[in-house]
């Protein structure tokens, strides 16, 4: 299975998340100093997760709680995560607003 499905079946049965977009930006910081000390074939990864787990929890909560989930890839197959985290009701407000 390749990263980026392990990220979200990971996500998906670890916190229920509902939608996981995720896009591989490795490349855009393949010369940076922290990516060329990171282990081989780690990478940089965008990531929008949807998940009613989140309801009730402030942002911060929300990413500890994917960073949780996601402890046994962090700084092996990925050296680094950027998060967007939505509740249900939270991702449909801001598609009705595209």
């Amino acid at each position: 299975m390749d990263t980026i499905a392990t990220i979200t079946t990971t996500l998906q049965e670890k916190i229920g998340a509902t939608i996981v977009e995720i896009a591989d930006r490795s490349d855009l910081h393949k010369h940076h100093q922290g990516r060329m000390n990171a282990p081989v074939g780690s990478g940089h990864y965008d990531a929008i997760v949807v998940a009613t787990s989140f309801s009730g929890k402030t942002m911060m909560q929300q990413h500890r709680m994917v960073y949780e989930a996601l402890a046994d890839q962090m700084q092996t197959t990925i050296h680094a995560l950027a998060l967007k985290t939505y509740t249900p009701e939270q991702w449909t407000q801001k598609s009705s607003q595209k």
